[in-house]
């Protein structure tokens, strides 16, 4: 049995209500153990505001709606739908906290994170950029790295939470063998035997002979020489501009981007399905992934929505195919 840590996200978002609609989609997958750590209140008042078949399911109790539930205090203060708070803030750390020291005892194969609001948690007192350095400083982990995956589309990254002019210089040797080593391990983990992994260029044209920046030639080039002289299936630095489209067309199984918005514009792209008669997206799909942690995490590819929250309308497919990636990384030997 693979145990899986669930944490609410922020109250005053979407987080509770895509828990209580993704959660009663495992009832019937064997091998599959949720538990959510969460305020009972919290889910009381989403199950209520759902209403029908959600609400009539949390009446039976969280085990009918497919998960244990590890309740956490509620906090003193006002939360309300779609604001940002501190109240908010600290549910979603102590939710966290809470997840990650059961993964670190071994009472949960990995962990899966509903979304946060960054400002809340600092206001709360707890000042991170988001999960993934919140989780590396909970658990001691050196170096994490984001991937995020839509389908085939893996998407790891070299710098996240960052301004953008201090990007060329998080691009190192050291830095880019970590991000490089930790993709491979987790493409295997998933039964890619060979992975074949492409270093997105930092600069246009991955520097055009020196012309546009010498980081692609000076930093790129020569590691991933190293790595394919040893028998990786690596290439590297290609062009940003069309590195996403051989890695849609099957040419490889994950891409090394530079930078946030590098990597998470082609995968949200394809993630982010959009009603045209509406201009809203009506289903969300991808799955965002910590790398090189002592633990397992996944989590949802998308923020708290607080424009829809307590709507009834946010899609819960994110954090359900976030429950498959963590569940399969567990298992895996």
């Amino acid at each position: 049995m693979t145990r899986l840590a669930v944490t609410l996200g922020d109250p005053a978002g979407i987080g509770p209500e895509i828990i209580l609609k993704a959660a009663p989609k495992f009832l019937d997958r064997a091998g599959i153990d949720l538990v959510v750590v969460a305020p009972r209140a919290c889910l009381d008042e989403t199950a209520e505001r759902l209403g029908g078949e959600a609400l009539a399911r949390w009446q039976g109790g969280p085990a009918a709606c497919g998960f244990v539930l590890d309740e956490i205090p509620m906090p003193t203060g006002t939360i309300a739908l779609g604001e940002v708070s501190a109240a908010a803030g600290t549910v979603a750390y102590a939710s966290i906290a809470r997840a990650v020291e059961l993964a670190m005892r071994g009472e949960a194969g990995a962990i899966v994170t509903a979304p946060i609001s960054k400002e809340a948690l600092n206001l709360a007192g707890h000042p991170f950029s988001g999960h993934t350095e919140l989780l590396a400083h909970l658990s001691g982990g050196q170096g994490p790295v984001m991937m995020l995956a839509h389908g085939p589309m893996r998407v790891s990254h070299v710098s996240t939470h960052i301004p953008l002019s201090e990007v060329p210089a998080r691009l190192t040797p050291a830095r880019l063998r970590r991000v490089l080593d930790v993709t491979r391990d987790a493409l295997v983990r998933i039964g890619i035997a060979r992975p074949r992994i492409a270093v997105a260029a930092l600069n246009p044209h991955a520097g055009e002979g020196g012309m546009l920046g010498r980081e692609d030639i000076d930093v790129t080039m020569p590691l991933v020489a190293e790595l394919a002289g040893r028998g990786w299936a690596v290439e590297g630095p290609v062009p940003g501009d069309t590195v996403f489209v051989k890695l849609r067309a099957g040419q490889y199984d994950a891409v090394v981007a530079m930078y946030h918005d590098q990597g998470h514009i082609p995968v949200k792209l394809l993630g982010f399905s959009v009603d045209p008669a509406t201009g809203r997206w009506d289903a969300l799909s991808g799955v965002n992934i910590t790398l090189g942690l002592p633990i397992i995490r996944t989590s949802v590819d998308h923020g708290t929505a607080f424009d829809i929250a307590g709507r009834g309308i946010a899609s819960e497919q994110s954090l359900v195919e976030a429950i498959e990636y963590a569940a399969a990384l567990a298992r895996a030997p």
